[in-house]
């Protein structure tokens, strides 16, 4: 009877405030990842909310409860051998570290990236209408407006995505694996 080796999982959590480009860089980093062979999923924050952790509010327990539910869920597919792409705000350093701890109690590689975008320029894109709404008074709690963003202290990598395109950050992401020896 022959093995197969089981691939390598790991789980990439990119974390920056809303329209800072987490799910564009996830998305194009999990369409490349595909195409060259690897079983590939993305946690998008959005979906994970209306489904997952329907029901969730904004306040600080509900939104560690969310990063919580989807670090699990993250680390378990890692586990099992998948690439486990998590474009998700996850605003509290605390919750973070708590994702992290998870991964290595388990020894599943988990890597941080600071999607590093400056409020100004994510306002300016401004992609589901979040800091008009907030501007005009019809949203309170945005995250990095009038709700806190922790930022990483020590991320494995940092995308300064208004100085390079989506595709760039994606590819630095993926450099980035392949020298950790994921891919």
């Amino acid at each position: 009877m022959t093995t197969t080796a089981r691939a390598q999982g790991a789980t990439v959590w990119l974390t920056g405030l809303p329209s800072a480009g987490k799910t564009t860089v996830a998305r194009l980093l999990g369409e490349r990842l595909r195409a060259e062979g690897h079983r590939v999923e993305v946690l998008d924050g959005d979906e994970i909310r209306r489904f997952l952790s329907a029901g969730l509010g904004f306040s600080r327990a509900d939104r560690n409860t969310n990063v919580q539910r989807i670090g699990l869920v993250s680390e378990v597919l890692a586990r099992n051998g998948v690439l486990s792409v998590v474009p998700v705000i996850a605003p509290y350093a605390d919750s973070r570290e708590a994702v992290r701890k998870r991964h290595e109690a388990s020894a599943t590689p988990y890597i941080e990236v600071h999607v590093a975008t400056p409020v100004q320029v994510c306002s300016e894109r401004d992609v589901k209408g979040l800091y008009a709404r907030q501007a005009a008074g019809q949203l309170v709690g945005l995250t990095g407006v009038d709700d806190p963003y922790e930022p990483p202290v020590d991320p494995d990598l940092v995308l300064a995505t208004q100085h390079q395109t989506p595709r760039e950050s994606a590819d630095a992401v993926h450099a980035l694996l392949v020298e950790r020896g994921l891919l």
